[in-house]
């Protein structure tokens, strides 16, 4: 999945590593951090494939050493075509279902819809699975653990809810216009990727 927020990123605009890392964060949240550990080793994979190019921008101070700004090739564009379009099951996980909402906007409407119907198949059968393990439980469970499994059903039952509102959404218009920011409302800065 990183390798699909990479190139996604890179489509909207080149970047060196650092603000890669911050617009992956940006993207698709605080609670998925992406460490520089894995960030490089994939930049090097995704260079040597051919996907993007390097670019030692102008070096503008001897001492200091010129920030890498890396760019989408038309293998690497070619390359994020096919993973939008991908429908298999990685892409309903939790990692996945949130890196390819992230590039909805450039999924074909076909897979958009076979990819919310897989996520709603996959949270349904988590929310089955919670539901067996309270009725199994029976009372053995603490107060605290039996929490955590409400918590955990309230969540799989408003996202199933809020799918269901998206697939009826998507199969009624599967090419909206896009949405306007309201007045009052945060623009995007610039240089930030407009995914909506």
């Amino acid at each position: 999945m990183l390798e699909l927020a990479i190139l996604g990123l890179l489509l909207e605009s080149p970047m060196h590593g650092y603000e890669l890392r911050k617009r992956l964060t940006g993207l698709l949240g605080a609670f998925r951090a992406f460490s520089y550990g894995s960030l490089y080793p994939a930049l090097r994979r995704l260079q040597t494939d051919g996907l993007i190019a390097e670019d030692a921008g102008p070096d503008l101070l001897v001492k200091r050493r010129a920030k890498r700004v890396y760019q989408l090739t038309p293998l690497g564009r070619e390359r994020f075509a096919e993973l939008v379009a991908d429908t298999g099951p990685q892409n309903y996980t939790d990692d996945g279902f949130g890196v390819h909402l992230a590039f909805f906007s450039r999924t074909p409407a076909e897979a958009r819809v076979r990819i919310l119907e897989g996520r709603r198949r996959q949270v349904e059968e988590r929310r089955e699975g919670l539901r067996d393990a309270v009725a199994k439980a029976n009372g053995t469970l603490d107060r605290y653990t039996r929490q955590l499994h409400q918590l955990g059903l309230e969540s799989s039952e408003r996202e199933v809810r809020w799918l269901n509102e998206v697939i009826a959404a998507e199969q009624a218009d599967p090419n909206p216009a896009p949405s306007h920011t309201a007045p009052n409302r945060t623009v995007k800065t610039e240089g930030e990727p407009d995914h909506g």
